[in-house]
């Protein structure tokens, strides 16, 4: 099963919209807000491996293969490990 590809424009106007329309918030401070949470989730979804570096919609969720052909990435890495 693939994963939805990630797209940061949508993430972040809706949480725009929601700190504005719902919270109350400034402009500014929703912006701000944002772009905090669009680098967490695009960070979130990179894989830790040092040889991929690769979305996680570019893996199969279930087996966790990297799609990107002549990537030596055998499964997705949520962590970076620590030698």
């Amino acid at each position: 099963m693939l994963e939805k590809q990630f797209k940061p424009e949508m993430l972040y106007n809706k949480v725009v919209h929601f700190y504005m329309d719902k919270k109350g918030y400034s402009k500014d401070k929703a912006n701000e807000i944002a772009q905090a949470v669009v680098k967490r989730e695009s960070k979130r979804r990179i894989c830790k491996n040092e040889n991929c570096k690769h979305f996680s919609h570019d893996h199969i969720r279930n087996s966790e293969t990297c799609l990107v052909e002549k990537c030596e990435c055998n499964k997705f890495q949520l962590n970076k490990i620590i030698k």
